[in-house]
């Protein structure tokens, strides 16, 4: 009697939570119901495809009634997932665009004409240790054939607004710019201003200062040029040199070194007063979201109202304020470089208007996504970020 009961009431005697609930799927009321599946697995006939697929198409008909009785829930369930998935890219755009500082800016171009002359500029200046190499070798080839009768002569020429020394040497036929660099012992081109007077050579070439202990010959031979020409661009009567005595060395260029330090720096660290590097050029981990975030220019940290000086010359395009940049000011300084100053307490350069290298164009602050007094700083190169460091040389 305790089996045959045992056997007619599994639910009162079943010890295993798990299977309570199986008689149910063999009882008479739900053999339509689970016939398909648990009866179908634990059925000893032969086994078939036929069976098999009969067995799968009457569970996917069974999901289908539960699907249609259970509608509504679906769609709140679908509904749920489309506004999480909304939620989700809403949160990506703000991290790219907002926390992560890479939101496009936007750059208005209003005068051709300026930014062509810009262009212009920026390509003179932008020379790189090969392009420099390759003018000197150039230049120094011909000395020892170069025949020069005719003495050497100046003339003399007023440095014009928006002037620079490639324009000018390629005004007067002349080729090298260590032409003019040397004549007018200039040490930083990117200083000329209007108004300044300049030397203008006849020809190509550089000025020499004797030394103590140097000869004709010595001379010469240092610049592999021939005596008479050397004696007869200078009106020479004797070979006799004096320590201090100027010579004209026709068809010669400057060292390497020397030329390098004349052009100056592309671009200049735009604080001058004392300040700390906090926040270099790429991955980091964002002060503030505390998540690791690309950082897409360079920090320098100093007191509220520190002067804020233009990297390099160029026309102020953008004078703004955003939620991220907070005050910030943009300048075009042509070749497709721009550079944008951000976080400022106060703008103090105007829109459309040109600046010059190191002129004082805001004042530190703490504006917008910031967690204190400092300068974000950033270069663009044709409208993509570059890691300024590779110009602040």
């Amino acid at each position: 009697m305790e089996i045959i009961n045992y056997v007619q009431q599994p639910k009162k005697h079943s010890s295993v939570r798990f299977f309570r609930n199986t008689s149910g799927i063999f009882s008479p009321k739900n053999k339509n119901r689970s016939a398909g599946s648990s009866a179908f697995l634990l059925s000893k006939k032969p086994f078939s495809f036929r069976r098999l697929f009969g067995g799968i198409w009457r569970g996917v008909s069974c999901i289908g009634r539960f699907a249609a009785k259970k509608s509504k829930i679906i769609l709140i369930v679908l509904s749920i997932l489309v506004v999480a998935a909304g939620l989700t890219g809403t949160a990506i755009y703000f991290y790219l665009n907002i926390i992560n500082h890479t939101g496009p800016i936007a750059f208005n171009n209003t005068d051709r004409e300026d930014y062509i002359s810009l262009d212009r500029m920026m390509n003179r200046f932008a020379m790189d240790e090969k392009d420099i190499e390759d003018e000197l070798t150039d230049e120094a080839i011909s000395l020892e054939n170069l025949v020069i009768t005719q003495p050497v002569s100046f003339q003399t020429y007023k440095v014009k607004s928006g002037d620079t020394i490639s324009g000018i040497t390629s005004r007067f036929g002349l080729r090298n710019i260590s032409t003019l660099i040397s004549i007018n012992n200039i040490s930083n081109v990117r200083q000329l201003t209007a108004g300044q007077k300049l030397k203008i050579p006849s020809m190509d070439g550089i000025i020499y200062t004797v030394k103590k202990g140097d000869s004709i010959d010595s001379v010469v031979a240092k610049y592999k040029i021939k005596m008479e020409t050397l004696l007869d661009v200078n009106e020479l009567s004797s070979e006799t040199l004096s320590v201090g005595q100027t010579l004209f060395i026709p068809g010669a260029a400057l060292d390497n070194v020397t030329l390098k330090n004349a052009l100056g720096e592309l671009f200049i660290i735009p604080i001058s007063a004392p300040f700390r590097w906090t926040s270099p050029y790429g991955w980091r981990e964002d002060p503030i979201a505390k998540v690791r975030s690309f950082h897409t220019g360079v920090d320098l940290a100093c007191p509220k109202g520190t002067p804020i000086l233009a990297s390099q010359s160029g026309k102020v395009v953008t004078v703004a304020q955003s939620r991220v940049y907070g005050n910030y000011i943009i300048i075009d300084h042509g070749n497709g470089y721009r550079t944008l100053y951000a976080h400022m307490s106060k703008t103090i350069a105007k829109k459309g208007t040109w600046v010059n290298q190191g002129a004082k164009i805001g004042l530190v602050g703490s504006t917008g996504y910031s967690t204190g007094n400092h300068l974000h700083f950033m270069v663009f190169k044709n409208d993509i970020r570059i890691n300024p460091m590779t110009v602040l040389k």
